[in-house]
């Protein structure tokens, strides 16, 4: 399916994203609709769209500010931000706070900080940080909350290696379809991560995610479910 900016495909694609609703919660409803009355929605590199409180390098952010693979990006209460960096997307809610590290032009690590943000990679090396938790992917998309005791993270699909203090060795993780979601926890300086259930995102917005960036989920361009 072609799902370049401004294809048939992807227009009709987002169309239906906007009129199913199930966007809502993520608060980008009204944002696709607003462009979709246009006729498309643009593919803008650094920050797509926002909405209430967003910074880049501690300075307030709109929607066009560049966002560089070494840039700290924040999002404040009530708000939320759309990044487009090179060939990655990122959806950034409430109270989020990542930096990105580069190498040859591109994100190839990210350390987030607080809060919760999905990501769609490229195919390439990237290393997340969360907390204790290093995590190695390549062309995957992955969703991840920091919490004050422990870590959630669901790759949504692709291949990761997790990696942390007392580890005796790197767990690998490769999935379809949001098939091993974990808590990643630590306790007397050796950290574990235990099953979790599927849940703060959807198969939607890692469609509209992949669209931003020309390419589409291993699923396709039907969401399997919404959780």
């Amino acid at each position: 399916m072609d799902s370049s900016p401004g294809s048939p495909n992807r227009r009709a694609l987002l169309r239906r994203l906007a009129a199913s609703g199930a966007l809502g919660a993520a608060g980008l409803a009204g944002w696709l609709s607003r462009a979709l009355a246009k006729g498309d929605i643009p593919t803008v590199p650094g920050v797509n769209r926002l909405k209430g409180s967003v910074t880049v390098n501690g300075k307030p952010a709109a929607v066009g500010t560049p966002v560089s693979p070494r840039d700290k990006v924040a999002t404040g209460r009530a708000s939320e931000a759309v990044l487009v960096v090179g060939d990655d997307a990122f959806l950034l809610r409430e109270n989020t706070v990542i930096e990105f590290g580069e190498s040859q032009g591109f994100v190839s690590r990210m350390l987030v900080q607080t809060g919760r943000v999905l990501s769609v990679f490229g195919r390439r090396a990237t290393v997340i940080k969360a907390a204790t938790a290093t995590i190695g992917i390549r062309g995957t998309g992955a969703y991840l909350e920091i919490h004050p005791d422990h870590v959630y993270f669901c790759l949504c699909y692709g291949e990761a290696e997790l990696d942390g203090p007392g580890m005796s060795a790197t767990k690998r993780i490769v999935t379809q379809h949001h098939d091993m979601p974990l808590v990643i926890s630590e306790a007397g300086g050796v950290m574990a991560a235990t099953p979790g259930p599927v849940m703060n995102h959807t198969d939607d917005e890692l469609i509209l995610l992949e669209s931003l960036v020309g390419r589409e989920p291993p699923f396709g361009t039907q969401p399997v479910g919404r959780y």
